[in-house]
Protein backbone atom coordinates (compact mmCIF):
# COMPACT_ATOMS: atom_id res chain seq x y z
CA UNK A 1 0.00 0.00 0.00
CA UNK A 2 2.80 2.41 0.98
CA UNK A 3 4.38 1.91 -2.48
CA UNK A 4 1.38 3.70 -4.50
CA UNK A 5 0.51 6.09 -1.80
CA UNK A 6 1.88 8.91 -4.18
CA UNK A 7 -0.40 7.80 -6.81
CA UNK A 8 -3.24 7.18 -4.71
CA UNK A 9 -2.86 10.99 -3.73
CA UNK A 10 -2.80 12.24 -6.90
CA UNK A 11 -5.84 9.92 -7.77
CA UNK A 12 -7.51 11.59 -4.89
CA UNK A 13 -6.69 15.32 -5.77
CA UNK A 14 -8.03 14.97 -9.69
CA UNK A 15 -11.09 12.86 -8.66
CA UNK A 16 -11.96 15.36 -5.83
CA UNK A 17 -11.29 18.26 -8.47
CA UNK A 18 -13.39 16.21 -11.25
CA UNK A 19 -16.25 16.11 -9.00
CA UNK A 20 -16.07 19.62 -8.28
CA UNK A 21 -16.22 20.63 -11.51
CA UNK A 22 -18.95 18.67 -12.60
CA UNK A 23 -20.93 19.52 -9.53
CA UNK A 24 -20.38 23.46 -10.40
CA UNK A 25 -21.24 22.82 -14.36
CA UNK A 26 -24.36 21.41 -13.29
CA UNK A 27 -25.51 24.41 -10.93
CA UNK A 28 -27.20 27.04 -11.84
CA UNK A 29 -25.61 29.68 -8.91
CA UNK A 30 -23.05 32.32 -9.94
CA UNK A 31 -20.96 34.18 -7.37
CA UNK A 32 -18.27 37.00 -8.46
CA UNK A 33 -16.64 36.47 -5.48
CA UNK A 34 -16.01 32.76 -6.37
CA UNK A 35 -14.50 33.59 -9.54
CA UNK A 36 -12.27 36.28 -8.17
CA UNK A 37 -10.74 33.54 -5.75
CA UNK A 38 -10.60 30.87 -8.73
CA UNK A 39 -8.80 33.81 -10.73
CA UNK A 40 -6.50 34.81 -7.50
CA UNK A 41 -5.63 30.99 -7.36
CA UNK A 42 -5.08 31.13 -11.02
CA UNK A 43 -2.35 34.08 -10.57
CA UNK A 44 -0.93 32.73 -7.96
CA UNK A 45 -0.32 29.51 -9.76
CA UNK A 46 1.24 31.44 -12.79
CA UNK A 47 3.34 33.21 -9.87
CA UNK A 48 4.50 30.10 -9.09
CA UNK A 49 5.73 28.45 -11.85
CA UNK A 50 7.21 31.92 -13.42
CA UNK A 51 9.82 31.16 -10.62
CA UNK A 52 10.12 27.41 -10.13
CA UNK A 53 12.70 25.09 -11.95
CA UNK A 54 11.12 22.98 -14.79
CA UNK A 55 13.11 19.74 -13.08
CA UNK A 56 10.90 20.21 -9.82
CA UNK A 57 7.62 19.99 -11.02
CA UNK A 58 5.95 16.87 -10.34
CA UNK A 59 2.32 16.12 -9.91
CA UNK A 60 3.66 12.85 -7.74
CA UNK A 61 4.86 14.26 -4.52
CA UNK A 62 8.10 12.69 -4.61
CA UNK A 63 11.43 14.37 -5.39
CA UNK A 64 12.95 14.35 -9.40
CA UNK A 65 16.20 14.14 -10.40
CA UNK A 66 18.12 16.88 -10.33
CA UNK A 67 15.63 19.09 -8.43
CA UNK A 68 16.94 22.44 -6.26
CA UNK A 69 15.67 24.20 -3.74
CA UNK A 70 13.67 27.28 -4.82
CA UNK A 71 13.36 30.55 -2.31
CA UNK A 72 12.40 33.33 -4.92
CA UNK A 73 9.30 34.53 -5.76
CA UNK A 74 6.21 33.57 -3.82
CA UNK A 75 8.57 30.84 -2.81
CA UNK A 76 10.03 33.30 -0.36
CA UNK A 77 6.97 33.21 1.89
CA UNK A 78 5.47 29.49 1.22
CA UNK A 79 6.69 26.63 0.57
CA UNK A 80 4.00 24.87 -1.53
CA UNK A 81 1.89 27.73 -3.57
CA UNK A 82 0.95 25.38 -6.24
CA UNK A 83 -1.47 23.67 -3.47
CA UNK A 84 -2.50 27.48 -2.19
CA UNK A 85 -3.13 28.05 -5.48
CA UNK A 86 -5.22 24.91 -6.44
CA UNK A 87 -6.94 25.43 -2.74
CA UNK A 88 -7.85 28.89 -4.01
CA UNK A 89 -9.20 27.63 -7.30
CA UNK A 90 -11.17 25.19 -5.59
CA UNK A 91 -12.79 27.77 -3.15
CA UNK A 92 -13.89 29.32 -5.83
CA UNK A 93 -15.18 26.78 -7.74
CA UNK A 94 -17.30 25.57 -4.13
CA UNK A 95 -18.23 29.30 -4.41
CA UNK A 96 -19.69 28.88 -7.63
CA UNK A 97 -21.49 26.07 -7.09
CA UNK A 98 -23.04 26.38 -3.43
CA UNK A 99 -23.36 22.57 -3.12
CA UNK A 100 -22.73 21.04 0.34
CA UNK A 101 -20.94 17.79 -1.21
CA UNK A 102 -18.79 20.56 -3.10
CA UNK A 103 -18.04 21.80 0.54
CA UNK A 104 -16.67 19.07 1.85
CA UNK A 105 -15.44 17.84 -1.08
CA UNK A 106 -12.98 20.82 -1.04
CA UNK A 107 -11.90 19.99 2.64
CA UNK A 108 -10.87 16.60 1.75
CA UNK A 109 -9.05 18.51 -1.08
CA UNK A 110 -7.32 20.32 1.34
CA UNK A 111 -6.63 17.05 3.82
CA UNK A 112 -5.23 15.63 0.36
CA UNK A 113 -3.07 18.32 -0.42
CA UNK A 114 -1.39 18.70 3.01
CA UNK A 115 -0.39 14.80 3.53
CA UNK A 116 1.16 15.75 -0.04
CA UNK A 117 2.97 18.63 1.02
CA UNK A 118 3.86 16.64 4.52
CA UNK A 119 5.09 13.83 2.11
CA UNK A 120 7.19 16.63 -0.29
CA UNK A 121 9.00 17.89 3.20
CA UNK A 122 9.81 14.92 4.54
CA UNK A 123 11.88 13.83 1.03
CA UNK A 124 13.37 17.75 0.98
CA UNK A 125 14.34 17.11 4.55
CA UNK A 126 16.30 14.72 3.38
CA UNK A 127 17.92 15.63 0.05
CA UNK A 128 18.89 19.06 1.02
CA UNK A 129 20.14 20.24 4.81
CA UNK A 130 19.12 23.56 3.87
CA UNK A 131 15.39 22.77 3.95
CA UNK A 132 15.38 23.15 7.39
CA UNK A 133 16.39 26.95 7.64
CA UNK A 134 14.04 27.36 4.61
CA UNK A 135 10.69 25.55 6.58
CA UNK A 136 11.73 28.17 9.33
CA UNK A 137 11.18 30.99 7.64
CA UNK A 138 8.14 30.02 5.21
CA UNK A 139 4.68 28.77 5.82
CA UNK A 140 3.10 26.00 4.19
CA UNK A 141 0.04 27.57 2.44
CA UNK A 142 -0.21 30.95 3.38
CA UNK A 143 1.85 33.63 4.16
CA UNK A 144 2.90 34.28 7.63
CA UNK A 145 0.16 32.22 9.47
CA UNK A 146 0.06 28.59 7.85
Amino acid sequence: MMRFYPQLLVLLQFGIIGVMVFLTARSPSFSWIGLNILLLGIGIGIWAIQHNQPENFNIVPELKEGCCLVTTGIYRYIRHPMYTSVILMLLGVALLGLSPLSWFLWTALIVVLYLKASREERLWMAHDPSYAEYREKTKYFIPYIL
